[in-house]
């Protein structure tokens, strides 16, 4: 499987650009940067294609225009990962119980096992 996807408009084989999703409810086309992950609701569309969409008669088409300053990840973004890694990292708090009192004596031992009498 490539990694790179490809428009989803029939025989064309084009770098996807863009995502386009519907907004039933508003009557409304959102055409947005490339989505992370490609989901089965939404449309991956080259450049040409992008350019080229329309909606049905009555629907508002939105394009989102990425921001330049926000490609890449932010200080946010790394600020999160690390602290993800640290809390990954940290061990896991041991909850000690108190110990139980013996009321017998141990007679016999097998690997980690004891056993006791009641005498």
């Amino acid at each position: 499987m490539s990694p790179v996807r490809r428009c989803s408009r029939t025989a064309c084989g084009k770098t996807a650009v863009n995502t386009l999703t519907y907004v039933y409810s508003d009557q409304t086309a959102v055409l947005g940067p490339l989505a992370t992950y490609a989901e089965p609701h939404a449309y991956d569309l080259c450049v040409a294609h992008s350019e080229r969409l329309s909606a049905p008669r009555g629907w508002e088409v939105l394009r989102l225009a990425p921001d330049p300053a926000a490609q890449g990840p932010s200080s946010d973004d790394l600020l999160a990962l690390a602290d993800a890694v640290r809390e990954a990292a940290r061990p896991a708090p041991v909850e000690r119980l108190a110990p139980a009192e013996e009321t017998g004596r141990e007679v016999g031992r097998r690997g980690h096992l004891r056993m006791l009498t009641t005498d």
